[in-house]
């Protein structure tokens, strides 16, 4: 069986899985009518993968505490593999808070998707909010530039990826590169695998968002210099967390919302005693902070980017 073929196997199966876990969790928990005036007693939260899904969900975990005591639910957590998973898992109603990427929640909105953000991690009370795509080649590679990416075993991340795709595309765009024809492109499924293959000599060149070199270099997976940038994007706005206007009624809308623009950050979360500390509060992207509030023109940005590169990825939902 060819690796193009088992792959898309496996993603199809990864979906059928996060779908039929999470239609459990609901009916476990006599969900309340799609309509948005229901209510339920279990709330389905899923997040798009950065990196390797446990240590995902230990991100959450202060915020997961968080909305359980504002709200009065339970809060279900579920992994997924792909961007596509948690799309179509919000498109189904069998997710109700998702942590999107930028691109990947521009596709489910745009897409018809019943999604609203309501905020977003930043690194400090006062950081805006957003980061960057970097390109990034071995730390012994002679490579110096994104021009010379053409021709080259290229590593993204995932075709409704942000930073480890749709920016990418755009910026070898931008130098006479296409993202499709001029290079062979491959999907490493996460910013960290991302980093590793290139490392590894899978991929000659690849993608990441900025400070995921940093998380793999904690954990040891790479050292410095093992590979080394050479390429940054524009600021790219900050990745959202985003509700199912339909599955979820309006007070708990309300109790969300609340929750996550006012005390989903780490001084909040000491103070209620949800974090021991600061240094033990961990955070969806490792952010030191938290959450500020965020709405949907800020990914107006990421529609323009989509205008310029013409991407297929944009029109898919």
């Amino acid at each position: 069986m060819s690796s193009t073929r088992t792959r898309a196997l496996y993603l199809a199966g990864s979906l059928t899985l996060i779908l039929a876990t999470a239609a459990c969790g609901q009916s476990a928990a006599q969900s309340g009518s799609a309509s948005g005036g229901g209510s339920k007693d279990t709330i389905v939260i899923a997040a798009v993968p950065s990196e390797q899904s446990q240590s995902l969900q230990n991100q959450y975990d202060p915020v997961i505490k968080l909305l359980e005591k504002e709200t009065g639910k339970k809060i279900q957590f579920q992994n997924a593999t792909d961007y596509a998973a948690v799309i179509e898992g919000q498109r189904a109603g069998k997710i109700d808070l998702a942590g999107y990427g930028p691109f990947s929640y521009k596709i489910a909105k745009d897409g018809g998707v019943p999604v609203e953000p309501v905020g977003t991690p930043v690194k400090t009370k006062d950081t805006p909010p957003g980061y960057y795509s970097m390109g990034w080649v071995p730390g012994n590679s002679p490579i110096a530039s994104l021009n010379e990416f053409k021709g080259k075993k290229v590593c993204f991340v995932d075709k409704a990826s942000t930073s480890g795709y749709l920016y990418p595309s755009a910026g070898l765009k931008a130098v006479g590169i296409d993202p499709e024809k001029d290079v062979t492109p491959v999907m490493a499924g996460g910013h960290d695998a991302s980093l590793l293959a290139i490392k590894s000599g899978q991929c000659e060149v690849g993608f990441a968002y900025d400070t995921m070199i940093d998380q793999v270099i904690a954990k040891g997976s790479l050292k410095q210099g093992d590979v080394k940038q050479v390429w940054k994007s524009e600021q790219i706005a900050g990745s959202p967390l985003a509700m199912n206007t339909k599955t979820l009624d309006a007070n708990t809308q309300a109790k969300i919302r609340e929750a996550i623009t006012k005390k989903a950050n780490v001084p909040a979360l000491v103070e209620a005693g949800i974090c021991p500390s600061a240094d033990k509060c961990d955070m969806p992207d490792k952010v030191k902070y938290g959450y500020v509030a965020i709405d949907d023109k800020a990914y107006d940005g990421i529609r323009k980017v989509c205008e310029v590169t013409k991407s297929e990825a944009c029109n898919k939902a």
